[in-house]
C-alpha cells in the first residue's frame, strides 16, 4: 500500500490510500508509538512475519470500529447529559428501545464475525505444514531443543550447529522440529509464526528470510533454570556465503555421533554457537522415535548441576 510519487505530485490518491483509509491511519498510528520497537513481529521480515503483522493490524482495525465509537459515544454522553445542559430529556420511565437492541448486539456481532473470518482465512494460509510458494525448493533443517540450547542440524548439506542457524536469504527454509527433552516453543519474531518442540514427536514449520540479516530465535515457552540463555541466531545470508559457511563448517569441529549427541545434550547454560563437520544421519529419527533418551528436564537438582561452558559442549 504504497502512493507513487507522481500520484502524490498530482494530488491524485491511490486506489489503495482510498480503499483503506482507516488501516493505512491505524498502521501510521503504531509507526509513530512503536518506532522503538524493532525486531518484533511487528517488524517483519519475511512472508510469513509480514502475513501475521497483517492479520495483527487488521484485526486491531476491526476491533477500532466498536471501541472507538464508543469511547465518543461515552464523552459525548458526559457533555450532553451535563448538568448544566437544560436540554437534555431525562426519562426515568425509559425501559426498552428495539432499534438500540438492534444496535447493540448487531455491531459487535459484526465485528466478532469479521475477527472470525480473518482467523480463519489466516489459519489456513498461514498452515506451519503447508509449504511457502515458489519455484525454489526448500532448505532442509532438523531442530532439537535441548537443555538449555538448540541443535540445527543440516542432512543435506551434513552438518550441524548449535545456537545459531544459517539460511539462504531469498529461499524457503523447511524445518523440521522436536525436542530431545521439555516441551519448547521454536519462534522467529521477525520471520513468522512459532510451534511447539516435543519429545517423541515432530512438528514442520516453513519460513523465509526475504533479506539478508540477522534474527533474534528464542524460546517462547519457560523450561526451567537456562530459560533466559537459551536462545539462538538465525542468520540469512547470500547463497554464496551459505555454500562458504558449509564448507567452513565441513573444515573443523567434532562430529555429531551419538556419543556426541549424549554429550550436548546435557544440562548446560550460555552455550556459544559452534559447530559440528560431520553428522550421523539418523541422530534426529532417534530423537523423534526416542531411541535415544529424552534428557531429564529441569528441576532443582538438575539446575544445580548445569555446566556453564564456553565454548562447545
Amino acid at each position: 500500500m504504497t502512493v507513487s510519487c507522481a500520484d502524490a505530485k498530482a494530488g491524485t490518491p491511490s486506489v489503495a490510500v482510498r480503499v483503506f483509509p482507516a488501516r493505512i491511519a491505524l498502521v501510521l498510528i503504531f509507526a509513530a508509538t512503536l518506532a522503538g520497537c524493532s525486531g518484533g513481529v511487528l517488524d517483519p521480515r519475511g512472508p510469513v512475519g509480514g502475513a501475521n503483522a497483517l492479520i495483527l493490524f487488521d484485526a486491531v482495525a476491526i476491533m477500532c470500529v466498536i471501541v472507538v465509537p464508543t469511547l465518543l459515544a461515552v464523552l459525548w454522553c458526559a457533555w450532553w447529559f451535563r448538568a448544566g445542559n437544560t436540554g437534555a430529556q431525562f426519562q426515568p420511565d425509559f425501559v426498552y428501545s428495539g432499534r438500540i437492541e438492534l444496535l447493540v448486539w448487531s455491531i459487535p456481532l459484526l465485528v466478532i464475525m469479521f475477527l472470525g473470518g480473518v482467523t480463519w482465512v489466516g489459519s489456513h494460509d498461514l498452515d506451519p505444514y503447508k509449504p511457502l510458494a515458489g519455484t525454489t525448493k526448500p532448505l532442509e533443517v532438523q531442530v532439537v531443543s535441548l537443555d538449555w540450547k538448540w541443535l540445527f542440524i543440516y542432512p543435506d548439506q551434513g552438518v550441524a550447529s548449535v545456537n545459531e542457524v544459517v539460511v539462504p536469504a531469498g529461499v524457503p527454509v523447511h524445518f523440521v522440529i522436536t525436542s530431545g527433552s521439555v516441551m519448547n516453543q521454536f519462534f522467529v519474531p521477525q520471520l513468522g509464526s512459532m510451534i511447539a518442540a516435543m519429545n517423541g514427536m515432530q512438528t514442520q514449520l516453513h519460513l523465509q528470510a526475504d533479506h539478508p540479516g540477522d534474527y533474534f530465535g528464542e524460546s517462547a515457552q519457560y523450561s526451567g533454570d537456562g530459560f533466559s540463555g537459551m536462545h539462538f541466531l538465525l542468520r540469512a545470508v547470500p547463497q554464496d556465503d551459505f555454500n562458504k559457511w558449509v564448507t567452513t563448517a565441513k573444515a573443523s569441529g567434532p562430529t555429531l555421533d551419538r556419543a556426541g549427541y549424549a554429550q550436548l545434550a546435557q544440562q548446560s547454560l550460555d552455550v556459544k554457537p559452534f559447530t559440528y563437520r560431520g553428522i550421523d544421519p539418523s541422530i534426529f529419527h532417534a530423537v523423534v522415535t526416542q531411541e535415544l533418551a529424552a534428557g531429564p528436564g529441569p528441576s532443582a537438582s538438575n539446575a544445580a548441576n548445569a555446566v556453564h561452558p564456553k565454548g562447545g559442549p
